[in-house]
């Protein structure tokens, strides 16, 4: 089976590029995580995924945020004996490399590596970039910190994951638990347990 991921960028363009190469199941991810494990449709199709299938994503950062967890990710793969087709690095494509020790193998792991450490890299400049933006904002007194999402003052659905937060911190129920129960971040989880003084 030919299995596609893509996550909260640019979800339309990704999508209609797995469709495009004939991906049997598309996993769309709504929201980014720290690490795979916060990722709930990347945990939900690496259950799925099984010897002999195809995995299918645009580019290399799909697999983690630093060159560690995208090595890790994709050697478990490997392991595991699932293809992976990067598609925006045609040469990523281990379909093209198994049951061969040669010249292809070694562009492939070549290639992996560089582009890892680039995925690290720009990263690394974008958190960079961030921190001196906050710090000019903040010089100029411009600076009013991220607007928050669930809020007592929230609407529509933010409102209503607020008050679900609340009414499980005050049931006794464990962040983990509200998080694995509504999708939020647990930093998000802890910081309305914080300002509501709910003792858990």
């Amino acid at each position: 089976m030919i299995i596609g991921y893509a996550n909260d960028q640019n979800l339309e363009k990704q999508v209609n590029e797995l469709k495009e190469f004939g991906c049997d199941k598309i996993f769309i991810e709504n929201q980014s995580g720290k690490n795979n494990r916060e990722r709930f449709a990347y945990s939900e199709m690496r259950s799925t995924l099984k010897f002999g299938d195809v995995l299918v994503v645009h580019d290399l950062n799909r697999f983690g945020r630093n060159k560690k967890e995208i090595r890790d990710e994709w050697e478990s793969l490997m392991k595991e004996e699932i293809d992976i087709v990067v598609l925006n690095m045609p040469l990523l494509d281990t379909r093209k490399y198994r049951g061969t020790k040669g010249d292809g193998q070694l562009i492939s792991e070549l290639v992996l590596t560089l582009l890892s450490w680039m995925v690290e890299e720009e990263r690394d400049r974008i958190r960079q970039a961030q921190r001196q933006g906050i710090e000019n904002a903040k010089k100029k007194g411009k600076y009013k910190g991220r607007k928050k999402k669930y809020h007592a003052d929230a609407s529509g659905q933010d409102k209503l994951t607020y008050e679900t937060i609340v009414e499980e911190l005050n049931n006794g129920t464990s962040v983990m638990d509200i998080h694995r129960k509504t999708g939020v971040a647990r930093s998000t989880i802890y910081s309305i347990k914080n300002e509501r003084h709910v003792n858990i």
